[in-house]
């Protein structure tokens, strides 16, 4: 792997790993209630971020996609399934995604098209690591205000 493929590698897996460890130690009730008037959940935004990495680098980057293992037909950033399923969806989704970065070059352009305008920004591989690290990160922000408004709890996240 070259060292930018290894940096930018190295930063979304620190976003990620965010995630969980932000939400650790809640229970179910807690990571499926809404603490916004938006009405999203902790859980939801979870499930989200499982989606986000299975379009951009499986829909997106190659064209095509696994079919899903459950309809998509909760509302936005909610989800009915338990913790276990989302979080193995997500890891999952997370470990597809590994795969598709180290067999496919920074340069190589995507086979499928995301809507404008970003779709139009989304020029390579490069751009779309650098897209997937903006969202999970901005995500895992609003997971750790989710988390203080929660339990009060702050400064979570990988030590």
């Amino acid at each position: 792997m070259d060292e930018e493929k290894a940096a930018l590698s190295l930063f979304l897996e620190a976003q990620r790993e965010a995630v969980p460890a932000i939400l650790d130690g809640l229970d179910e009730a807690a990571l499926t209630t809404a603490v916004l008037p938006s009405g999203w959940t902790p859980l939801g935004v979870v499930e989200h971020l499982g989606h986000a990495e299975r379009h951009w680098f499986q829909e997106i980057v190659l064209g095509h996609a696994e079919p899903l293992p459950w309809p998509d037909d909760a509302p936005p950033l909610t989800t009915p399934r338990s913790p276990e399923e989302v979080f193995a969806f997500y890891r999952a989704q997370c470990a597809r995604s590994n795969a598709v970065l180290a067999a496919t070059p920074l340069s190589a352009r995507p086979v499928g098209r995301h809507p404008d305008p970003l779709g139009a920004e989304t020029t390579d591989l490069r751009r779309i690591v650098l897209h997937v690290i903006e969202e999970t990160a901005r995500h895992a922000g609003h997971l750790d205000a989710a988390r203080e408004l929660l339990d009060g709890r702050t400064g979570l996240g990988p030590r």
